[in-house]
């Protein structure tokens, strides 16, 4: 049996480019190489799409990029040049090579020689994770890893997943939900409404981003000023939400329409929240427990439900983890958010959570392969002449 060519992309134009290059190097190594043929394909800050060949050690160092650069310089060539690739043709000055196609499936390659068959994109936040890249590969006609078009997009705007999760009946927290516009030029008339509804301390996140990027926590007007600030520079809409006296646990996802969950974890963070610096900077200083501890039975039963009920009501697929808050005092449950494509680095909870419940990497990996190809002939349609 022939091995299958699998398409890893990472890096990305988002906040989370350098977590996504660690995502995959680790997925890229614990591939299993009797199945499997990774070919690396990186983007660049700036947008710039080049295949990489060389050590895949140096993808999580950044180094990968001035190698692929060396390389394509020496070849002329590169995988998605600048200038018009849609009409099939390009017109970037220095393309070298071109890829000449009618089809968006050129992209990965159509020939025989080089064609892809599944592609994994271990991409994290904006352009990555929201739908706008799964639509290309919707367009290419090609089996992916992950949740498509609609649960990514959902999924990754923190706002209308929680009027989602609000029409399937999952408890959560009070927030509200403001723009840019308004945040930069009637600052006070949203000062004035959140503190008529939330009480102090309360959070500020960008609806659409990842790795607790751009987020803050407030304890006064003050703090709150300087947090819709950064919140506003990170998206164009903002959630304020209540804040909850809780243990952070969260629970992995695996599957498509019949999906699972694995046991559940939690995290004590060395910050005064699990922010990007507490999840990626820090080394060992925050604490992961997994199983948690101390949770009633009751209590972890109800998060996996309330887990998959989450990633189903989004229609997601293959993978997701989503995360809870459990009340210090009162022990209530409190959905937080959910991410379509969680962070596969050595340390990432998603990955530790399927190894505690019995799947270990390199057989996740082959599942969320095979769910891939799942997903794609499920969502096959026939057309037929009227």
């Amino acid at each position: 049996m022939s091995k299958k060519r699998v398409a890893v992309i990472f890096g990305g134009q988002s906040s989370e480019h350098e977590v996504s290059r660690v995502s995959a190097q680790s997925v890229i190594e614990n591939m299993d190489k009797t199945k499997y043929d990774a070919v690396m394909i990186g983007i660049t800050r700036d947008g710039q799409w080049l295949t990489y060949e060389g050590p895949t050690d140096k993808i999580g160092s950044g180094e990968w990029q001035e190698l692929a650069l060396t390389a394509h310089q020496k070849k002329n060539t590169q995988l998605l040049p600048e200038g018009d690739t849609q009409s099939g043709s390009t017109v970037g000055e220095g393309s070298g090579e071109l890829i000449e196609t009618n089809t968006a499936r050129g992209i990965f390659g159509e020939s025989s020689k080089n064609k892809i068959d599944v592609i994994f994109p271990v991409l994290h936040g904006c352009n990555g994770e929201d739908g706008t890249i799964q639509g290309l590969f919707e367009l290419a006609g090609i089996p992916y890893v992950g949740c498509g078009v609609l649960g990514s997009s959902v999924g990754m705007d923190k706002a209308y997943t929680k009027i989602i999760f609000e029409k399937e009946g999952l408890p959560q927290g009070d927030y509200l939900v403001f723009n840019r516009k308004q945040v930069n030029f009637q600052l006070d008339e949203v000062i004035k409404e959140i503190e008529g509804r939330l009480t102090y301390p309360c959070f500020v996140k960008p609806s659409n981003a990842g790795s607790s990027v751009g987020v803050n926590k407030a304890s006064n007007s003050e703090e709150l000023k300087t947090a819709l600030d950064i919140a506003a520079k990170n998206d164009r809409r903002i959630l304020v939400e209540e804040f909850i006296n809780g243990r952070e646990i969260e629970c992995a996802v695996l599957g498509n329409d019949n999906p699972i969950a694995s046991t559940v974890g939690e995290v004590v963070p060395c910050n005064e929240f699990y922010d990007y610096e507490a999840k990626y900077q820090v080394g060992d200083d925050s604490k992961v427990m997994i199983p948690a501890e101390n949770l009633p039975a009751e209590t972890v039963q109800k998060i996996r439900e309330y887990a998959v009920r989450a990633f189903k009501c989004l229609d997601c697929a293959g993978l997701s983890r989503v995360d809870f808050f459990v009340h210090k005092v009162t022990g209530d449950i409190y959905i937080n958010e959910i991410n379509t494509l969680p962070g596969f680095t050595k340390i990432s909870m998603y990955p530790k959570l399927w190894a505690a419940s019995g799947i270990q990497y390199s057989e996740l990996i082959d599942r969320l392969i095979e769910l891939a190809y799942e997903r794609f002939e499920d969502c096959k349609r026939e057309f037929t002449n009227s």
